[in-house]
């Protein structure tokens, strides 16, 4: 943390307290990503701002807080994090320490975690996977989750988040059928992708993720050339990008092989809209690779 953001935020811890208390005029839930604002908004529809940390476009790997979002964030009620991101590692305990009051939420906490080996200074961890969210499977377990975060601090409109979480439920139905019939047609594909954020997607429906970039490291000319003969032999055609990433490296294997670069977009805050590109995504990529 800069020293001039560390005097920001010991400013605002000493303002004057403002109201948040759910219900009241200034309600708000901090979130770490987009994709949690649309399950808050699709249940609680208008009942409260939510302030995103990462904002579209950010990479949640690397990105910092703006003044403006750490004084929404004293100001809240509650905080949903994602559990796993490197971003919370980071950040989690100053922003709780910034405000002690509001309700700690984790939605991986409802999530059965993929794991990876980190290697770090010669020694051999892991660490949870923490791009769940993009799994339709898995956004049923997080709809669930903030509906019964919003009953609880929301009580007397908790029959309205019912018939909301109803609906939500509906269209992330619709999402994981749509998902299970497309994939049903090539079990077991593979797809190459820069960043691996397709991990959860890949398990839950049956596919291979190959992963361009590894624990947040571009490929070595070795690693790369390995990939362009994964990528050759296993004819795939595309290679996928999400929108925060430099796509370089993608480019250069899509080159060698004659395949395109595509980009896609999970941190969206419309997490249906995103999650239904990215199956059609995937599916047309493996109809491809079967010509």
């Amino acid at each position: 943390m800069t020293k001039k953001l560390l005097a920001l935020l010991l400013i605002l811890m000493t303002f004057s307290c403002r109201n948040n208390k759910i219900g009241s005029e200034q309600a708000i839930i901090t979130v770490s990503i987009p994709p949690f604002m649309y399950f808050v908004e699709q249940i609680a529809g208008k009942d409260f701002e939510v302030n995103v940390m990462v904002p579209p476009g950010a990479n949640p790997h690397v990105y910092e807080p703006v003044p403006a979002q750490i004084d929404k964030l004293r100001r809240s009620g509650a905080y949903i994090s994602n559990g796993f991101l490197g971003f919370e590692q980071t950040w989690l305990e100053r922003f709780y320490e910034i405000n002690r009051t509001m309700v700690k939420f984790s939605l991986g906490d409802d999530i059965e975690p993929i794991m990876n080996e980190h290697e770090h200074e010669g020694n051999h961890t892991e660490g949870a996977d923490p791009h769940y969210w993009v799994s339709p499977k898995c956004a049923m377990n997080m709809a669930l989750s903030v509906k019964e975060l919003l009953c609880s601090l929301n009580p007397e409109a908790a029959g309205r988040y019912e018939t909301n979480y109803d609906s939500l439920v509906t269209l992330i139905s619709g999402a994981d059928s749509m998902a299970l019939k497309l994939f049903s047609k090539h079990p077991g594909s593979s797809f190459m992708i820069y960043h691996p954020n397709l991990a959860y997607l890949a398990r839950d429906y049956g596919l291979e993720e190959i992963p361009v970039e590894s624990e947040g490291k571009e490929p070595s000319p070795s690693r790369l050339k390995e990939l362009i003969d994964i990528a050759r032999a296993k004819n795939i055609k595309t290679i996928f990008v999400q929108r925060e990433f430099d796509a370089r490296n993608a480019h250069a294997i899509a080159g060698e092989i004659g395949a395109e670069v595509e980009i896609i977009d999970p941190l969206s805050a419309d997490w249906l809209k995103a999650t239904m590109n990215t199956i059609y995504a995937l599916y047309n990529s493996m109809e491809k690779s079967y010509k």
